[in-house]
């Protein structure tokens, strides 16, 4: 199975970011403690289900404070342990009065900490300290002009009319005692309220979405005016941090890594490199997956830029065979990710021994995978799980390694800031996502070397000409989808065709959260139209996907 990489004259095509990527859970131990990083300023922030949890947090990091995301469960003893300088509670999908909605440790509120509750967080801390939420007269979804009460504390330099994101079907109707009006809006009467002498605050909107013109500045105000933090999350001092817990854990023990070739496993590879030389060593598994002339790029970079060995294993045809026939979507990444880690364990036996494994587990995957919000006694989830992530969760039980995941408190930002801080090249840096299972999941149905290489052939084609057109740092992701179950009729040299459609999937985030189709020029649209119908053999008709997320997803699988 160990081969060299394949060969081709066009091995070291730069496409500027044209490498693939693959991407303990949060809930606390009650003997948990915090590191010498956190310790300093550590904001909490309790799940309730809010698919804007992690960006909740995210946008604390961007304060350069550091944020953790932890059970709504969590009791005020065990909350301690963290030493937070103040406490989010997220929004939710439940309503605060419904039979079983997720409810906080009210002595949460006796702690002389901080707290900020935003939508559901808002409305709960709102019941739960005496004051009344009912169903409103008129939901509130959207962009909505906030008119401020109280410009002081959670609101300096905010202006008033500044737009909020709102999406609340609920209202705050009559307050706790203690507290007052802090602003409203045309619909929502109590759009933030505030006890200042207990420093409780809470939002009706979402200042951290994008959409909240002032919501940064309010996220600002409660960091560092409320809460008294200090900005020590630095990517100086997590690298610093990291090397020496990686040297505490590894010690003279070898580590094996499973690079991808992408930001998150290259930065890895530095960091490891940087704590503990050679004794580290790379595997990639080339899984037939990859867009074209990518294994050939990544091992010329990591063996003759890099001086950082990689060990090149060819799996294709074990990968193929595996998913052939196998159409949902859920079940590619499983298989992948279950023959993934069966090739990686076979190959790591004839390289062996290896007492550690290294995984370039990001903050996002811990948090979808885990039961972050799962309900103490059903166990089941506050919020629903879209997809899996293969590097959280498809671990065997028998695992015969430990572990080393540095880069799992990091959100996709802050791994591209160490990457640069470590000398990655651009290219890597700023590389748009890839999938794991990579063109497995942009193939809709069944998976055949054919449709792969048709796929290849017309992903290529986008990248080349978002390149050329100086769009690709503006994009999030720009990628083709195959549809080979659906035929149209077309003509090309006076003949009818009968060929399968290429969807263009061109999207703007700044996240991966949430995304937006992006208004690309019109001529780049055309010549990348041109270019697959002309140069892909079985593609008569190119269309563009024109989703956002949500209600779509920027994957189609």
């Amino acid at each position: 199975m160990v081969s060299s990489p394949p060969t081709s004259s066009n091995a070291v095509l730069n496409l500027e970011g044209s490498l693939s990527s693959s991407t303990d859970s949060p809930i606390p131990d009650s003997d948990r403690t915090t590191d010498n990083i956190t310790s300093r300023s550590m904001i909490a922030i309790l799940d309730f289900g809010s698919q804007y949890s992690e960006l909740i947090a995210r946008r604390i990091r961007e304060t350069q404070v550091y944020s953790e995301v932890l059970t709504y469960h969590i009791s005020a003893e065990d909350l301690l342990k963290f030493n937070p300088k103040g406490i989010i509670l997220s929004g939710g999908p439940n309503s605060v009065y419904d039979a079983g909605a997720p409810q906080c440790d009210p002595e949460i509120f006796n702690l002389g900490i901080p707290v900020l509750g935003v939508c559901y967080g808002m409305q709960l801390m709102a019941k739960q300290l005496g004051g009344k939420v009912e169903q409103a007269e008129r939901g509130e979804y959207g962009k909505a002009e906030l008119q401020i009460d109280d410009p002081t504390d959670l609101f300096t330099n905010v202006d008033t009319g500044v737009t909020m994101w709102m999406s609340h079907g609920d209202s705050v109707i009559d307050l706790p005692r203690g507290f007052e009006v802090l602003a409203h809006t045309a619909n929502t009467p109590c759009a933030a309220i505030a006890d200042h002498d207990k420093k409780l605050y809470g939002v009706q909107f979402h200042p951290e979405v994008v959409h909240s013109a002032g919501g940064m500045a309010m996220i600002r105000n409660f960091v560092y005016h409320i809460c008294e933090c200090e900005p020590s999350w630095t990517t100086d001092a997590f690298i610093e941090n990291s090397i020496r817990e990686i040297r505490a854990q590894v010690g003279d023990k070898r580590v094996l890594l499973a690079l991808s070739g992408g930001v998150d496993s290259s930065t890895l590879a530095f960091l490891l490199h940087k704590a503990i030389g050679d004794k580290l060593t790379c595997m990639f598994i080339d899984q037939g997956f990859m867009r074209k002339l990518e294994p050939e790029r990544l091992v010329k970079l990591f063996e003759e830029q890099f001086h950082i060995h990689v060990e090149y294993v060819n799996a294709r045809e074990r990968f193929l065979e595996r998913v052939k026939g196998v159409t949902d979507p859920e079940q590619k990444r499983k298989i992948i990710g279950g023959e993934f880690i069966n090739v990686f364990e076979e190959e790591s036996q004839r390289l062996g021994p290896f007492d550690f494994l290294a995984q370039g587990t990001l903050y996002p995957d811990v948090i979808e995978s885990a039961d972050t919000n799962a309900d103490p006694v059903t166990g089941k989830r506050v919020a629903v799980k879209i997809k899996s992530h293969h590097n959280v969760g498809g671990l065997p039980d028998n695992l015969r390694f430990t572990l080393v995941e540095p880069l799992r408190k990091l959100f996709k930002d802050e791994v591209r800031k160490v990457g640069t801080a470590l000398g990655l090249p651009e290219e890597i840096v700023k590389r748009q996502p890839f999938p794991g299972p990579g063109l497995a999941i942009r193939i809709i149905g069944d998976i055949t070397s054919d449709r792969l290489n048709t796929l290849r052939d017309a992903d290529l084609i986008v990248r080349q000409e978002i390149n050329r057109a100086g769009q690709y740092n503006n994009l999030w992701q720009a990628f083709a989808v195959l549809l080979p179950t659906v035929r149209s009729v077309g003509v090309m040299g006076d003949k009818r065709t009968y060929s399968h459609p290429v969807v263009l999937r061109l999207v703007t985030s700044e996240d991966g959260m949430t995304a937006d189709w992006a208004r690309v020029p019109y001529d780049l649209l055309e010549t990348i139209s041109n270019r697959i119908v002309n140069e892909v053999e079985g593609v008569n008709r190119v269309v563009l996907d024109i989703t956002s997320k949500p209600p779509g997803t920027i994957e189609w699988e």
